[in-house]
């Protein structure tokens, strides 16, 4: 039963292992892959290791059957959590629909002036794009206060704006 546990406890650590150094360790299974598409890849291996030595602990351990009996059971309840580790890796991978923010989706946002924004100068201003705050540099026709709300008028490169005071 000490095998299955240490089994269990060494899937565990090679998860562990696998979401510190996020891809680092995931090179060493490159080559091997072929065509499997992530059927190899290191939270799939350790899901069924994992597995496979904690049903076999439990399988040995409560039914008090042999070693040949517990791991034929490990090896089942392995697959079947590879296998559903496997379709959440691809489902977490795959959701990517959301587009990529571009300058355009800013022209009509409001914001914040951080630093003061002098005649002629520039100054910053925090801006919410897709719920994120962000920092950009930015000039006016005028000088505007630090704290005033402003609305962008226009993009002039992927850091800086043109913006306008609001007026109330």
């Amino acid at each position: 039963m000490a095998w299955f546990l240490g089994l269990g406890i060494a899937g565990l650590v090679l998860l562990v292992l696998s979401l510190v150094f996020d891809g680092v360790l995931e090179g060493v299974l490159d080559g091997l892959g072929g065509g499997l598409d992530g059927l190899l890849s290191l939270p799939v291996i350790a899901g069924f290791v994992s597995a496979l030595g904690f049903a076999g602990a439990i399988t040995m351990g409560v039914t008090g059957t042999g070693a040949g009996v517990a791991t034929g059971a490990g090896v089942v309840a392995g697959v079947v959590v590879a296998w559903l580790t496997g379709r959440f890796s691809r489902a977490l991978m795959r959701d990517g629909s959301a587009p990529a923010p571009k300058g355009e989706d800013l022209t009509g946002t409001s914001g914040a002036v951080v630093t003061a924004i002098p005649a002629g100068g520039y100054g910053e201003v925090l801006l919410h794009l897709y719920g994120q705050p962000v920092k950009y540099a930015a000039k006016a026709s005028g000088p505007v206060p630090r704290g005033a709300e402003v609305w962008v008028e226009s993009v002039l490169s992927p850091t800086s704006l043109v913006v306008r005071p609001v007026e109330r």
